[in-house]
């Protein structure tokens, strides 16, 4: 019997059978939320606040501290209600637009990678002009180029969601909505659905990660040619903390997709525990990266905990 897919909202899914320690399991993964949201703030709140950090490496680290906020606090409520409150339900308009919003800002960070890869390029292949290149206005036309980049390319698949009628039985898999969840619960033909989201991947992630390999291909090969160690040393340092962040990025997705590729026999927690991972991981470690590895960031973090710390 088909199910009117305007009558029943869709049930989200917390850790099957282990409903009986959700509570428990609520209290890392609340702590990791708050760990994200005080981490990226703070970034965002130095980069405002601080006019040394006013230049275009940092206007792109706010902009991934930006986008980190903004996966984490459009998955965490629904997983936070799901743990605490068994409140399983959300209806078909808030699951498609927290689908929508999960899959572009991806891309979004993806893409905000590449923009940091391109920023270091140009302050190492071209220091001299760097500030020429690198103008205030670049970097917006840059930004506004990721965040349309992904917010068109996945509009396609989001609005299908709408047309489909859904007549199984309305369950996800996770505590959040994901497109390839809610394809499978669709009673008609998905075969863009399917095909759109892989030609997305490798047009943009996939793309997106050759270049940024590419880049530090030249990046290096302009290292080694400076006689002077010392300044060898100081320009690689400059790329550690991006480098950190794009194997934390790209090495989560990977997991991930192995996981749903080749994992089918693995058992249910497993892909649910990934998908955490996933999400949660990138956004907790990439201010913890640059607070340990970039100076300014350090000295603004402390210049911050001092003036807290002398208010009567």
């Amino acid at each position: 019997m088909w199910i009117n897919s305007s009558a029943s909202p869709f049930l989200l899914t917390g850790f099957p059978g282990m409903e009986r320690v959700h509570h428990w399991i609520s209290i890392p993964l609340l702590m990791v939320y708050l760990s994200i949201l005080l981490g990226n703030g703070t970034l965002l709140f130095l980069i405002r606040d601080d006019h040394n950090l006013h230049e275009p490496m940092y206007y792109f680290l706010a902009m991934l501290a930006a986008t980190d906020l903004g996966v984490t606090v459009t998955t965490m409520p629904t997983v936070l209600r799901v743990l605490w409150l068994n409140h399983r339900e959300i209806s078909h308009g808030a699951c498609f637009s927290q689908a929508y919003f999960i899959h572009t800002l991806s891309i979004i960070e993806s893409g905000v990678l590449l923009a940091m890869a391109y920023d270091r390029f140009i302050a190492i292949r071209n220091p001299l002009r760097y500030s020429s290149i690198l103008t205030n206005t670049r970097v917006i036309k840059i930004g506004l180029g990721v965040l349309t980049r992904a917010g068109l390319s996945i509009m396609p698949i989001i609005i299908h969601l709408h047309w489909f009628p859904y007549c199984r039985s309305h369950v996800l898999s996770h505590a959040f909505c994901l497109h390839q969840d809610v394809i499978k619960l669709a009673c008609a033909d998905i075969t863009f659905n399917r095909l759109y989201p892989v030609v997305v991947v490798f047009a943009m992630v996939l793309l997106d990660f050759l270049i940024i390999f590419f880049s530090y291909v030249l990046i290096l090969k302009t290292v080694m040619g400076i006689a002077s160690g010392e300044e060898r040393a100081k320009a690689l340092n400059t790329c550690v903390s991006h480098v950190c962040c794009i194997l934390v990025f790209y090495v989560t997705v990977v997991g991930l997709t192995f996981i749903h590729r080749f994992g089918k026999h693995a058992p249910r927690v497993v892909h649910i525990t990934m998908s955490y991972i996933y999400f949660l991981f990138p956004p907790f470690m990439n201010p913890v990266i640059y607070s340990i590895k970039t100076k300014q960031i350090q000295s603004g973090i402390i210049r911050l905990f001092s003036v807290i710390h002398s208010r009567p």
